[in-house]
């Protein structure tokens, strides 16, 4: 099990803003790879190419990484405003 943290406009996709999933193990390429497969809005808002961060417990990502059972993932969109 891991938990997942949505922040800004992904919360429309999930309001509470937080999910526990089931994970048998992989990468955060093989984590939003399952989450697109959720439908077209997942699929839109997590495409490849699309401007957003992952943190891995609390650590901002810079790259792919191993994302293990009890881990933490942050997707956070780019923030605007002013």
């Amino acid at each position: 099990m891991i938990t997942i943290q949505y922040f800004g406009s992904l919360k429309l996709l999930q309001p509470s803003g937080r999910e526990q999933l089931a994970w048998a193990g992989g990468t955060t390429e093989d984590l939003l790879a399952e989450l697109r497969r959720r439908g077209p809005d997942w699929e839109e808002a997590l495409r490849p190419g699309r401007v957003f961060k992952l943190a891995l417990n609390q650590q901002l990502l810079h790259g792919h990484a191993q994302v293990r059972a009890g881990d933490e993932v942050a997707i956070l969109p780019p923030v605007t405003g002013g």
